[in-house]
């Protein structure tokens, strides 16, 4: 029997205690309700694309979503992962300009939407809400600007290393706690890190060789996150 899929109310979603809306007021939440969306998304769904313009909030009740860019002859930048409260597509939608990535969903996602116009109400008549947009856009910018810096800077195996840690944090781990969540694919990590799918799979395999990590089809395990560390830091 097919699941009955059950839309997330604002005031009783705990993803929402994790993203900008944590400290929105029970009469704003109540109005958010009212007004907003929510789907269910299958994995390798589009929820917007490069230019297009925002009408728009999407907000994760539950799943991951990639942010990516895409380059000459189709190929994929990975810029940003989200997940359980995080909001996508929102600096678009505040500066009013075309979205400057894609969104797709890496697994099955609930993801609701909120209106343009209720978020901008929401935006102009709470400070503290206002706040932690602003809090939001100078982390983003400050990440951004830290990840085109290890782009200019770094070799290809730091980024990689600093890559599994990062994705560790996302996906969190199994029940050993050393084996990823997930399961992106090789050319996935490749579109993260900015290399040839072919780079991904030798370094890894260098890291499997030297016992950092341990793989198994797509699983990864991090057996020595402390050198995995040193690696991320060049710190050997």
């Amino acid at each position: 029997m097919k699941q009955k899929f059950e839309i997330p109310h604002c005031e009783t979603c705990q993803a929402r205690l994790q993203s900008i809306f944590s400290e929105v007021s029970s009469q704003d939440l109540e109005k958010l309700s009212l007004h907003k969306g929510c789907n269910f998304h299958r994995a390798g769904q589009i929820l917007f694309q490069e230019g297009g313009h925002p009408a728009g909030l999407f907000c994760i009740n539950r799943g991951r979503i990639k942010l990516y860019k895409t380059g000459e002859g189709g190929r994929e930048q990975i810029i940003r992962l989200a997940k359980d409260g995080d909001v996508v597509g929102y600096r678009a939608m505040i500066s009013g300009q075309a979205y400057s990535a894609s969104a797709a969903v890496l697994e099955d996602a609930t993801i609701c939407f909120i209106p343009k116009s209720s978020f901008l109400d929401l935006l102009k008549e709470s400070s503290t809400f206002n706040a932690r947009v602003m809090e939001l856009l100078c982390h983003d910018l400050a990440t951004a600007e830290q990840k085109e810096l290890s782009f200019a800077q770094k070799p290809v195996k730091q980024r990689l290393a600093e890559t599994l840690l990062l994705l560790k944090e996302f996906y969190g781990t199994e029940e050993d706690g050393m084996t990823l969540k997930g399961s992106l694919s090789r050319q996935e990590i490749a579109n993260i890190v900015g290399t040839a799918t072919e780079t991904v799979i030798r370094l890894l395999s260098e890291l499997n060789t030297k016992k950092t990590v341990a793989l198994d089809h797509k699983k990864i395990k991090i057996l020595n996150p402390q050198a995995l560390l040193r690696t991320a830091r060049v710190y050997d």
